[in-house]
């Protein structure tokens, strides 16, 4: 069978827009969804708030499929070719979240992140990059990013990132009560009842609970709790997270005729009323 032809790209100041990419002939992106089937994958999109991301890329046709994929869920995402290109559009529009490759040509992405930081720009920045070491990570956060994700990685997982660096710079009240069915869970007594019945859990596992039900209706992937219930960087290669989301699902489900508590297999966690 004949390769496929290269795409078209029309280049404009600080945009690059590629066309002539048929959406089955690439069916994976860095691990990620087939981008035909990215909405039935992202089943909740409907219901999503809308964002606005700048995407800083080098690599063409990882930064077209990404841009496809972030559109099929809902959102609006513009391009950026290099870190002076993504610099110049930082500064020129308004963005929820920033998605920046580490390796960039004309200015590498931390330096772009660590300039915006200078001029007191506070937009939320998603680095990408194939350099995974704890160092690595711990650089990157302290130029200036906000979330670091190694590559290569899953699709749904950059989206929950994004929506969850989108959500931390929303305007709104502060929640103290979560609920998902019958269950409640109250931040200020640190009391969780479901069907009326209080459940005595543990810190970690009170933790563990508020950040799946701060989540409902959303996978949460291992990575994230791993960041941000046990604060590591990095994988432990244990088996840490089993145990405890075990645990927890015996207390809030054993006993109860509709489960909360999921697994989504090869994906993470999702807590939500009913089954599906």
């Amino acid at each position: 069978m004949a390769a496929p032809s290269p795409p078209a790209v029309a280049s404009f100041p600080g945009r690059v827009v590629l066309t002539g990419h048929p959406p089955d002939l690439y069916p994976d992106f860095m691990g990620g969804p087939n981008l035909r089937n990215s909405a039935s994958a992202n089943p909740s999109s409907a219901g999503r708030t809308q964002m606005r991301l700048l995407i800083v890329e080098d690599d063409l046709e990882a930064a077209e499929y990404l841009r496809k994929a972030l559109r099929e869920a809902g959102h609006v995402a513009e391009l950026a070719r290099d870190g002076e290109e993504g610099l110049q559009a930082a500064v020129d529009g308004e963005f929820d979240v920033l998605v920046v490759d580490r390796m960039l040509p004309k200015r590498e992405g931390l330096s772009l992140i660590s300039e915006l930081r200078a001029r007191g720009d506070t937009t939320p920045v998603l680095i990408l990059s194939a350099l995974g070491q704890v160092d690595d990570r711990v650089t990157g956060l302290r130029a200036g990013g906000d979330d670091y994700l190694t590559k290569p990685y899953a699709f749904s997982e950059l989206l929950a990132r994004v929506e969850a660096l989108s959500r931390r710079t929303a305007p709104q009240a502060a929640d103290t009560l979560y609920r998902v069915g019958d269950l409640e869970l109250d931040r200020l007594s640190h009391r969780v009842t479901r069907a009326g019945k209080e459940i005595p859990l543990q810190p970690r596992e009170f933790r563990l609970l508020e950040y799946l039900m701060r989540h409902a209706g959303q996978v949460v992937t291992r990575t994230m709790l791993l960041e941000n219930v046990w604060d590591y960087h990095f994988d432990p290669q244990t088996n840490v997270i089993d145990v405890h989301v075990s645990r927890l699902r015996s207390k809030i489900d054993k006993g109860f005729e509709r489960t909360l508590l999921h697994t989504v297999r090869g994906a993470g966690y999702m807590i939500r009323d009913g089954a599906r």
